[in-house]
């Protein structure tokens, strides 16, 4: 029987210092990859603390040594550039407490790997954007992690899922299932796979402008949605970036596209009505807004030309992937209906369809924002 993340807590505590004496440790947020703790410490002086504690992955995160090198190469970066620009690095990044022993992570005894961040106070961490204004907050801090990197060395950082935003490979992967139609499922998704075919060769825009040069390797989030950003509960500004598991090299218009992907529309992402499914232009100006200003020029003209590329081929990245899952059998993505992979891939398609519909205004809205 595998050893339950609460079993482990007594362990792993001991291995850090936590400032006092722990008076509580529940689980605590909404992710479904890692296992989140919140510990709370009664200091000497009567001051409550808190921390974030994490189990790591294993399934989704095979190498911790490599995941926890890039997070605390990234975060140190983080930390000097915002005390540079006059920040409060304790808000505007995460920092990861080392172990008693000095370690950036501990191994308990079960072989799991965990971690520990001071917990970022009087912030909110939203599912949702409740308003155009939230979703400009977190297009700024987007932004300014670009602007913040934009002189650390991508490749040095492990690629921690490969082929992760590799559009080309999650086509080919597509295609396998397709083929392969072990549970006899592509006759039901034959307009689907359709769709997928006739953009193959959108697939290679990104990646082809990136071997030839013409777009520049990026560290980069990869999991750009609301919920990674904290929001001040005072100013309502996004002040920091948090879930860093999958900060790799990529490009920055995939992380803008993914933010478009989740947040520029106003429906679920399996809505079933597709009638309900569109993409939101004057959304896609609040995000853009945003995002340049947090970037501050560091983006390249040739990024910026092809900011609504992103936009699209996350959408259809992200299509490609449901579909690919409902043909598999769905092995990946947690289902909670018969076809619910199939109602997420039609959705993203749906919204890829109104991209290309708009795309000029989506370039003009990049040429007045730039």
């Amino acid at each position: 029987m595998a050893v339950t993340a609460e079993q482990m807590l007594p362990e792993v505590l001991a291995a850090y210092d936590l400032g006092g004496q722990i008076v509580g440790s529940p689980r605590f947020g909404k992710g479904h990859i890692n296992d989140t703790f919140c510990v709370y410490v009664q200091t000497e002086e009567g001051d409550c603390l808190r921390w974030i504690l994490q189990r790591m992955s294993a399934a989704a995160f095979h190498h911790p040594d490599q995941l926890m090198a890039n997070i605390v190469g990234v975060t140190t970066h983080l930390r000097r550039a915002a005390e540079a620009a006059g920040r409060d690095p304790a808000r505007a990044c995460l920092r990861v407490l080392p172990t008693r022993a000095g370690a950036d992570y501990y191994t308990d005894s079960a072989a799991g790997a965990w971690r520990v961040y001071p917990f970022v106070e009087d912030t909110r961490c939203l599912q949702t954007a409740e308003t155009p204004e939230l979703f400009y907050a977190s297009a700024v801090a987007f932004g300014q992690f670009q602007h913040m990197l934009r002189d650390y060395p991508a490749d040095t950082l492990f690629e921690t899922i490969e082929h992760f935003h590799d559009t080309e490979a999650r086509l080919a992967t597509f295609e396998e299932a397709a083929k392969a139609d072990t549970l006899g499922r592509a006759a039901s998704a034959a307009a689907e796979i359709a769709f997928v075919r006739a953009r193959r060769d959108d697939c290679s825009v990104a990646l082809a402008a990136l071997r030839e040069g013409r777009l520049p390797l990026r560290v980069t989030h990869n999991d750009t949605k609301l919920n990674n950003v904290l929001i001040d509960k005072a100013t309502g500004e996004g002040i920091c970036i948090i879930d860093l598991d999958t900060v790799m090299p990529g490009l920055a218009i995939n992380d803008f596209g993914d933010s478009i992907r989740f947040g520029a529309n106003h429906c679920a992402e399996d809505e079933q009505d597709l009638s309900k499914v569109n993409f939101d232009l004057p959304l896609f100006e609040t995000y853009t807004k945003g995002f340049l200003k947090g970037a501050q020029g560091s983006l390249t003209d040739a990024e910026l030309d092809y900011l609504p590329w992103g936009a699209r081929l996350m959408t259809l990245e992200c299509g490609i992937r449901f579909l690919t899952d409902y043909l598999a059998g769905d092995t990946y993505f947690h289902i909670q209906r018969p076809g619910h992979n199939l109602d997420r891939a039609r959705t993203q398609f749906k919204l890829v369809q109104d991209m290309e519909a708009q795309w000029d205004a989506m370039n003009e809205v990049i040429r007045r924002c730039r």
